[in-house]
């Protein structure tokens, strides 16, 4: 693609490696789509557009435009457009808004998808016409979403798609958020059998920036990770995670990405991984999580987050696979370069702090006892919220061995930390952990009974405290008088 090709709004920060973007190698891919498919199907299956002007179903002036435009001859076509520019738009949008039938409409679509693929500066004859008319370029598209034939929806999509990357004039707010909160719905939809096309919608969209904004503002990010958490084919795998890579090409996206756990559920599919592309486009999102941040600390943490979730022995067993591709032999460089210096520089405490955000604990050597000694009081910072993610954990996880470190660090927490006891009270995390005794897992219940002794122990200690203050204020006080033992 050249760059006169490039979207307009599309990211200048992605210009340079916009060849890996273009539009015809992906839908030579896209060919093998369901909806590709179809369409080639749809394509032989002519419409008689003399029967619907004899039942004056269309006007005459849209019969004599869509019957000399439906043709195989594309010289023929382009000359139509050069001459009767407005009424190309006049006659598809008329027929959209007054067909119903399914297969005529189906027609329909291929006809716009196809002449919008010959050449994608026609987008703007739909733009050029709504200005003329003051009327909204999207709305005869965005109604077509509600109809229940998937083909209809999906192509209308596409289109949209299409109208909405390659034109000068991007889509509106409230139209923008309606369509991306259509694909949003799509991707989670059961069984989708046109959730490939769904992907490459999104892969347009979200090469420009505004878009990705919009995007992650009806909770898109959270929908990709939840989809890619699921069992998706190796396509939809790579086209999902090429929708993460575009938005991590934005600094602010980049930095609030791993919020959304995008590092661990992307090492857990690199680790699965068969598929170069898949492996080459994870990769390329772990790089843009280091190298994209303004924020250095961020960078760091993300680093180390990728060690928790060892992307270091991935990389390590990468290193010794041939790639066709010299792009990944380099990240695979630069990403084994920068996570062997950020575990030279990682404090015990960092490690800690990023294994509890990530939510996957583990007996790793910060649990053990000379860490407490150290860092218990630390557990208090920025409002006690690794001490929150920890109760919140012993609330949601399922996992036993998660339940088990949880239960065992609170434990140490309350041992080494004075206050710890009346802490984890006001946080609710007492009653979590008496519940987890009588758990199915033993070394659960094992984990949560020491760790409630640990809360007992720290009231026995406090009452003999007490008790011997008692005993002595006893001694000390005049005879006949009674001494008050402080509250308990």
């Amino acid at each position: 693609m050249s760059s006169s090709q490039v979207p307009a709004g599309a990211d200048p920060k992605i210009k340079d490696i916009i060849t890996s973007l273009d539009d015809e190698k992906i839908d030579m891919l896209a060919a093998t789509s369901v909806l590709q498919q179809r369409a080639t199907d749809i394509r032989s299956q002519r419409v008689n557009w003399q029967s619907y002007f004899q039942s004056q179903m269309i006007s005459q002036e849209d019969h004599q435009f869509i019957t000399a435009f439906d043709t195989s001859d594309g010289h023929k076509r382009e000359q139509l457009l050069q001459t009767d520019r407005m009424q190309c738009a006049q006659t598809f949008l008329n027929l959209l808004g007054h067909v119903s039938k399914d297969q005529t409409l189906q027609y329909i679509l291929v006809l716009i998808d196809d002449m919008l693929q010959e050449d994608r500066t026609r987008v703007e004859i739909f733009h050029e016409y709504a200005n003329k008319k003051k009327e909204s370029v999207w709305g005869p598209f965005l109604n077509l979403l509600n109809r229940q034939d998937g083909f209809i929806t999906n192509m209308t999509s596409r289109i949209i798609a299409k109208i909405a990357c390659w034109s000068q004039t991007p889509m509106e707010r409230s139209d923008l958020h309606f369509y991306l909160t259509w694909l949003k719905d799509q991707l989670k939809m059961q069984n989708n059998e046109y959730i490939q096309s769904v992907g490459r919608c999104l892969q347009m969209m979200l090469r420009i920036d505004e878009y990705r904004f919009a995007f992650v503002s009806v909770d898109g990010i959270s929908t990709l990770l939840s989809v890619l958490s699921g069992r998706v084919n190796f396509q939809v795998q790579y086209q999902l995670i090429f929708c993460l890579w575009v938005l991590t090409f934005n600094p602010l996206l980049a930095e609030k990405m791993n919020k959304f756990n995008v590092i661990p559920i992307l090492a857990d599919i690199l680790s699965d991984s068969v598929k170069e592309k898949v492996t080459r486009i994870i990769l390329a999102v772990f790089r843009n999580l280091i190298e994209k941040p303004e924020d250095s600390q961020v960078a760091k943490e993300h680093c180390i987050a990728m060690v928790q979730c060892k992307v270091l022995k991935q990389l390590n067993i990468l290193e010794q696979r041939k790639f066709d591709d010299e792009d990944v032999a380099q990240d695979i460089e630069f990403l084994t370069e920068k996570l062997q210096n950020s575990v030279q520089d990682l404090s015990s405490f960092d490690e800690y702090a990023t294994e509890v955000k990530s939510g996957r604990l583990e007996w790793s050597p910060v649990h053990k006892s000379k860490f407490w000694r150290e860092n218990a009081q630390r557990l208090n910072e920025k409002n006690y919220e690794l001490l929150r993610i920890l109760i919140h954990l012993l609330e949601q996880s399922k996992d036993p061995l998660v339940l088990s470190v949880a239960s065992y660090d609170i434990g140490e927490y309350v041992r080494h930390y004075p206050r710890g006891k009346h802490v984890i009270e006001q946080l609710g995390g007492k009653q979590l952990v008496m519940q987890l005794l009588a758990h199915e897992d033993p070394n659960v219940r094992y984990e949560a009974l020491l760790a409630v002794q640990k809360l007992m122990v720290h009231n026995w200690e406090y009452l003999g405290r007490q008790l011997e203050k008692e005993q002595s204020d006893n001694k000390s006080a005049p005879k006949g008088g009674v001494a008050v033992p402080g509250k308990a």
